[in-house]
């Protein structure tokens, strides 16, 4: 078996910050002692395993975010990316705004920008799996739970996921006639409506509908004239109806889904950061964008599912159908700012935010004009309570997808397009997964689990306009891979309070293809390169050993992992460094390292905490990899001012070696604080809720340069609320990113110091009511 090696500094790390906790803990909680109505915490119930579970029971290293949490995130409208940070080691971010969202656990993830890419995080939305990145942004509303299973989990869930599963749960039908409505308002006239209703329809029959409305006013103007004038604004609608039977041994749940959003894109600001620092300019602000480019985004997707459940003596049979559509389109200006043809130096009005003009033009748009996802999955498993306990099942998906790809002339009157490339793939995979548990005692739990995957995409690739290049026929490309991964764990209940784990786990991801060859020139790369790319598929070797404890009769709980993982073949995206295409190449090693503690107390009467911890060590290993740094520095009359500042070894022909380099996206330390304190006042309660996130400084690309190292930040948030009526109603007012920190998060490299700044600071109101 191959061996995985934890360095000693990461152990003393990890109990260097697991005992001062407990020690905290345990002062915190002596106070209220004598108290004797002091309320434990309830039993985390978790169903990653594919079966209802106490979180210690699970030799997983798992973290739910419950409903109320999710409605603090969502008062100000935010999307999915909201819940970046808020449990350990895990990150989200997007540099096409509220769609696209990538996903990044323990480091492993995909900077890829292109709408075919491929990403090692699974996201499972009522357990079907969302591949396409038209599909994972879907809104996070009338939720029962959401749960980040961290680690390979491909013998458990219908797709392989190398780096772990996102999961999310939607509350279901119930037997009750009930519902709720929450309403807030806010900043830049933003509305969020999040409303569902459940109706008992007779005894076999319950209806649940449930949807959102998100808008916001635009609030960036762009003060230059035949352009985008206004942007950042947005119209985010989605619709849950589910219908669920059961009779007897059967059960049926059947869902229709929808979302509809209208919006502008990611805003690129050129020159928005000083040269040699990644410090924003002066007189940085928010609410100018000059650009000489249109910005406008929409998404529009559907989903149709059957969840069915056949119950007999001591095995269930599951059935998991399920079908997704969509279709998408964003356009933006990427180079950032405004130019003219043939500039030599830059020069010309200067705007907040935008120090100079830009000497060219890159202004494109990409769209998904169909998508089609088919998924089918099969899972025949025990149910009875016997020691030993299996699940067996059998997986199919299918996708088919179009991607467009424009380019648009900035310098002439009405910006016609001038660039058009197309690519088309299909996708199909199949697979065999088995789990077994089986309990040697009471107290210890055994398990193991076997997958086989049989992956195959289809690609084709052509270029049929041009502003300068010539033509590109059709290019195609057919990779197929098939892979054997399995697992191996095991719990141990030390008492009725603690239980510790260990696990170790294979996992694989498939080949990629990138093919955006709108601006592939085959005379600035070496002769009989392929306009297209792929990556080999990559796998993974993960262990790591846990435990999970409720202390303090309750009062307290603490679960912490200390995790090593080797990656080989990982695949990576480089970008050209001239011209805004990413090509895909595989490195021959990633290693990573480093564990995560995930805390809550109740540390008096009226207060609860929490608290989660991870740091994360991630190291490219590939001696022979070499990738070409930001593009800018091709444009020599820029290199004074504007050039971003390479630190990386050089390698050959421009390029640098980026061996020993962190994986991009990967912040070595994250944690996340929140405080609760509630009280009776009258005949209601006040809630007083704040919740701190912090993310350590991290590399936006392969490479290493000054500029493209993000700042570490801290954001927190409050909310203040009273509820009556046995909390049936509730009036509160909140803010997020209170202090207004202000950073770039993410860059376009192939341009003069281009970035995405974080959000500034939101605030409002907001209104809850049920029955």
């Amino acid at each position: 078996m191959p061996k995985l090696r934890m360095s000693p500094t990461l152990l003393a790390l990890a109990l260097g910050a697991a005992f001062p906790m407990s020690t905290a803990f345990a002062q915190t909680a002596a106070a209220p002692e004598a108290k004797k109505d002091v309320n434990q915490l309830e039993a985390v119930i978790v169903t990653g395993s594919r079966r209802a579970e106490n979180l210690k029971e699970v030799p997983l290293s798992i973290s739910a975010i419950k409903s109320e949490e999710l409605d603090t995130y969502n008062a100000s409208g935010q999307d999915i990316r909201a819940l970046s940070g808020k449990v350990p080691s895990l990150n989200i971010e997007s540099d096409y705004g509220r769609t696209f969202p990538r996903f990044y656990v323990r480091g492993l993830g995909n900077t890829d920008f292109d709408m075919n890419a491929s990403q090692p995080v699974g996201l499972v939305y009522d357990d079907v799996v969302q591949e396409s990145i038209a599909l994972k942004g879907f809104p996070v509303f009338d939720m029962e739970q959401v749960e980040l299973l961290r680690g390979p989990q491909g013998t458990l869930f219908g797709r392989n996921s190398p780096a772990g599963v996102m999961k999310f749960d939607s509350a279901k039908p119930g037997k009750r006639l009930e519902g709720y409505a929450n309403f807030s308002y806010g900043r830049w006239n933003s509305a969020n409506l999040e409303a569902a209703v459940n109706v008992p329809l007779n005894q076999d029959w319950g209806l649940r509908v449930a949807g959102i409305v998100q808008r916001q006013d635009d609030r960036v103007h762009n003060p230059l004239p035949n352009a985008t004038s206004d942007l950042e604004g947005y119209n985010d609608k989605a619709l849950r109806l589910q219908a669920q039977y059961k009779n007897g041994g059967f059960t049926g749940l059947f869902k229709v889904q929808a979302r509809d959003y209208k919006g502008t894109a990611t805003t690129f600001r050129a020159n928005i950061m000083k040269r040699g620092t990644n410090d924003l300019v002066d007189g940085y602000d928010d609410s100018y964008y000059p650009t000489d480019g249109y910005n406008s985004q929409t998404l529009k997707s559907s989903e149709v599912s059957a969840r069915l459940r056949w119950d007999f003596d001591g095995v269930s049979l599951y059935s998991i159908t399920a079908y997704d559509r969509a279709k998408f389109y964003s356009r933006g200006d990427v180079d950032g700012g405004f130019g003219c043809r043939f500039c030599s130096i830059p020069d010309g009005p200067s705007y907040p935010g935008q120090p100079a003009l830009i000497p060219f033009d890159s202004q494109t748009a990409d769209g998904i004009p169909y998508l089609r996802q088919m998924t089918q999955e099969f899972r025949l498993q025990s149910n009875t309570s016997a020691p030993l306990q299996w699940i067996a099942g059998l997986y199919y998906f299918n996708e088919k997808l179009q991607v467009d790809s424009f380019n648009f002339d900035s310098f002439t009157v009405g910006d016609p397009q001038n660039g058009y490339a197309v690519q088309h793939q299909e996708a199909k995979s199949w697979a065999a997964f088995g789990n077994v548990k089986y309990a040697v005692t009471p107290d210890l739990k055994l398990t193991a689990g076997l997958r086989y995957t049989d992956d195959k995409k289809d690609f084709d690739a052509q270029r049929t306009q041009h502003p300068s290049l010539p033509n590109i026929a059709l290019v195609t490309a057919n990779p197929k891979s098939t892979n054997w991964s399995w697992d191996l764990g095991a719990n141990y209940n030390l008492d009725k309070a603690t239980s510790v784990y260990t696990r170790i786990a294979t996992g694989y991801r498939a080949p990629s293809i990138q093919g955006r060859i709108l601006f592939f020139d085959a005379s600035a790369v070496p002769a009989g390169t392929s306009p297209i790319s792929i990556a080999n598929s990559e796998k993974v070797l993960s262990a790591e050993v846990g435990f999970k404890a409720d202390l303090l009769d309750n009062t307290a709980r603490i679960s912490g992992s200390l995790f090593k993982y080797r990656v080989k073949g990982m695949q990576l995206t480089a970008g050209s460094g001239s011209i805004n295409q990413n090509r895909l190449v595989n490195a021959a090693k990633a290693e990573g390292q480093g564990f995560e503690l995930d805390a809550q107390a109740i540390v008096a009467h009226d207060w609860r905490t929490t608290l989660g911890v991870s740091y994360n060590d991630t190291k490219i290993k590939d001696p022979n990899l070499f990738v070409s740094p930001c593009g800018n520095a091709n444009f020599q009359f820029l290199q004074a001012n504007t050039g971003c500042t390479v630190t990386d070894p050089a390698g050959p022909n421009g390029t640098v070696s980026i061996n020993g380099n962190p994986l991009p996206r990967a912040p070595k330390w994250v944690w996340n604080w929140t405080l609760k304190y509630s009280t009776e006042i009258g005949n209601g309660e006040l809630t007083v809720l704040t919740d701190w996130a912090y993310k350590d400084k991290y590399n936006m690309f392969l490479y290493e340069a000054v500029e493209y190292k993000a700042k570490a930040a801290l954001e927190g948030g409050l909310r203040v609320g009273y509820g009556w009526a046995g909390g049936k109603y509730e009036v509160a007012a909140y803010s997020r990113n209170i202090t207004n920190h202000r950073q770039v998060v993410a860059a376009i490299d192939f341009d003069n110091l281009t970035g995405i700044v974080n959000e500034p600071r939101s605030y409002g109101v907001q209104l809850k009511a049920s029955f």
